[in-house]
């Protein structure tokens, strides 16, 4: 018998297409298909067997995503729950107990269960590592007070990933821990923040005399930092690796844009205009197979600094895409169809205009941690540059200057 780390991509193939006969995912609803597609271990295909996947590499999921595409599924990781299956499924699987693999993995996956990420504060987004909300532990709870910014999602969350410092009498690295929190516990209050596109994705939560029992907290006590790196290198993979195949994605709105305004423009500009999509149609595609490549060589679980490449040429690259999207579009670029209402998605995503999208990509560079940050990760350790200068380094946190 053929096993999960052995199987050909015709096998997998031929494993998913017995899954749509199996179950048709046009006749029942989400939690019932995608409950399937984790049982049959093609949600996750890079996780172990029996925990939503086989074993194989990171990669071959285009394989099983690809037959899902033709057969027109209408789920797709990033619309049911980019947090909880970008991150939360891997920081649960690589740190969590078996109890936790049990509660959480095929309900974030089905999308019974939608996660955010508790990292950013007011005082500190880029410097994660320093920052003040603190969690005091009472017994077989901690008790956490604090602010979190930024955190998308978190309003129609069951559970957020929660960074806090636990001690603060050692370096800022090593004083944390990480807990998995119950966003409908006593003293979580969740704001909405508005952007420009109208909508509020992101909020701001406030953590007041929140309790925790230990057995939320996810390795050791101050071993937080580490676990905060799992979950922001798969974050990285997640906005990085993105696209829906080849052709899919961005790219797809601008090559949609042209084919349906290239015939108002005189030859000159859409001689011009057409060098400049098929240029980003390359470079999109250059993205798509260097992402496939990390995808490949990415351990179970777990995503290495690779990742912030993509997330680095993604972000910036979809800036480009809509930019020139909108000088298709001419004046009507210059109207935002919904009128800026102020609205708050009770979804897990929001399909939005293309002024909607070019909007919402001047936040691609900022989130998930700022060019400026992959920067310094892809120079430091992939090339192996010298870092930057750290003054707070080896100092306890509470010494710091605040």
């Amino acid at each position: 018998m053929t096993t999960g780390a052995t199987m050909t991509d015709d096998e997998l193939r031929d494993r998913t297409r017995a899954l749509l006969e199996e179950v048709d995912p046009h006749e029942v609803d989400q939690y019932t298909f995608r409950g399937a597609q984790f049982d049959a271990g093609l949600a996750m295909i890079h996780f172990p067997e029996g925990k939503g996947g086989l074993g194989l590499s990171r990669g071959k999921q285009a394989v099983v995503d690809g037959v899902l595409r033709e057969a027109k599924v209408p789920y797709h990781d990033l619309m049911v729950n980019p947090i909880g299956i970008g991150m939360g499924a891997p920081v649960v699987l690589n740190h969590g107990t078996e109890a936790m693999h049990e509660k959480h993995l095929r309900k974030i996956f089905t999308g019974e269960d939608i996660w955010c990420q508790l990292f950013s504060e007011p005082t500190h987004g880029s410097d994660v590592a320093g920052i003040p909300s603190r969690g005091i532990r009472d017994g077989d709870e901690w008790i956490v007070n604090g602010q979190k910014v930024w955190t998308t999602l978190a309003h129609v969350s069951n559970y957020g990933m929660l960074l806090t410092r636990t001690d603060p009498d050692v370096p800022k690295h090593n004083g944390l821990s990480y807990f998995v929190l119950d966003m409908h516990a006593p003293g979580v209050e969740v704001r909405p923040l508005y952007q420009i596109t109208g909508e509020a994705e992101f909020n701001e939560v406030f953590l007041t005399d929140v309790r925790i029992n230990d057995d939320q907290r996810l390795s050791e006590e101050g071993d937080g930092w580490r676990v905060a790196i799992t979950t922001l290198m798969n974050e990285r993979v997640a906005l990085g690796g993105g696209g829906g195949g080849k052709g899919g994605g961005p790219i797809r709105s601008l090559i949609d844009t042209w084919n349906t305004r290239k015939d108002d423009l005189d030859a000159s500009a859409r001689a011009s205009m057409q060098d400049k999509v098929s240029r980003l149609w390359i470079e999109a595609e250059v993205l798509r197979l260097t992402n496939q490549r990390a995808k490949e060589l990415a351990k179970s679980g777990d995503a290495g600094p690779g990742g912030s490449v993509g997330k680095l040429m993604s972000a910036e690259m979809n800036q480009r895409i809509y930019e020139l999207t909108m000088d298709l579009l001419g004046p009507d670029a210059m109207l935002h169809e919904p009128g800026y209402p102020m609205t708050r998605s009770d979804e897990a995503h929001a399909f939005g205009s293309l002024t909607g999208s070019f909007l919402r990509s001047r936040a691609n560079t900022i989130e998930g941690g700022t060019s400026e940050i992959m920067r310094n990760i892809l120079g430091e350790r992939i090339l192996g540059l010298p870092g930057d200068v750290r003054v707070d380094k080896g100092v306890a946190w509470s010494e710091i200057p605040k």
